[in-house]
């Protein structure tokens, strides 16, 4: 009987419980690659174990795990051929409603915790000449309402993407951006979930200014786990992005993406407001 050859190269994917990033993870794997899963608990991690996938405890806002990493990855002595930064949370309601400690949170893990894991990776890979992934969103181009702590983590993570990639470029690392629009995962149900937390604390002042907004989001966010696009399509995109030996800069995922991103660079701002606004007020609570 002949077994397959030990792969060669790693790749860690944060955020791999569930979701876009299990359906990376198991994709890498599938294609040769040794990769190292970041989960928060024993028991996500068993889930997923399979053949050239092995999960690592990793909770990105824990600098002492991502330290610990690291030099496991040093010790190793295979390359690192990529990092893909895809662990996230979305906690979505107007600005005035959600709680600093909420905004701070969303930053913690959105961008504070891809920035923590990037540095501390940058040396294997730049001794490999590997490749960062940032896992962004529709969000991090095009902020609707509700989404301001989201897309706010998220525009931030695509601006120190651009300089990321800049300062690599000469030292042979590359840096490739991906932008999911709707995509069928735990995360919108977990978002949703939260926003129906929020919307119940809100004063009665609140109430009658986004009421109805909040039901038109939560309602939209509903939609997005009926139609959205399969955790392992995306998953597609993004091992594509982080094996390609010629990467796009950025990737979208689902024609949502595809053609909203295109509408938030060509059209003027109330334009787009009008837009987004058309397409929310049909999931409004019809007036009694």
């Amino acid at each position: 009987m002949t077994t397959s050859p030990e792969p060669t190269e790693l790749i860690l994917v944060t955020g791999a419980s569930t979701g876009m990033g299990a359906a990376t993870a198991r994709e890498l794997a599938s294609r040769g690659f040794h990769v190292l899963a970041g989960v928060r608990r024993e028991s996500d991690g068993e889930a997923i174990a399979t053949t050239n996938l092995h999960p690592v405890i990793l909770d990105v806002t824990r600098a002492e795990q991502i330290a610990d990493l690291a030099a496991s990855i040093e010790a190793d002595g295979r390359p690192l051929r990529a990092i893909v930064n895809n662990a996230g949370i979305a906690v979505n309601a107007p600005v005035e409603v959600l709680p600093i400690a909420e905004w701070r949170r969303q930053f913690d893990v959105n961008f504070f915790g891809h920035i923590t894991v990037t540095q501390s990776m940058l040396p294997a890979l730049l001794k490999s000449r590997g490749r960062v992934v940032m896992i962004s969103s529709l969000g991090g181009r095009l902020a609707q309402p509700t989404y301001g702590a989201y897309s706010g983590s998220k525009f931030a993570l695509e601006g120190v993407s651009d300089a990321l990639r800049r300062e690599l470029a000469p030292h042979g690392v590359t840096v490739a951006i991906v932008e999911p629009g709707a995509v069928r995962t735990e995360m919108v149900g977990r978002g949703g979930v939260t926003l129906q937390k929020l919307a119940a604390e809100m004063t009665p002042e609140q109430e009658r200014r986004y009421g109805g907004l909040m039901h038109a989001i939560l309602a939209q966010s509903e939609g997005f786990l009926r139609d959205g696009v399969d955790a392992s399509e995306a998953a597609k995109t993004i091992a594509t992005a982080a094996t390609a030996t010629r990467p796009k800069t950025r990737y979208t995922v689902g024609k949502d993406a595809a053609l909203l991103t295109r509408f938030a660079r060509l059209l003027p701002d109330r334009t787009l407001d009008r837009v987004l606004a058309s397409a929310l007020r049909p999931l409004f609570p019809k007036s009694r």
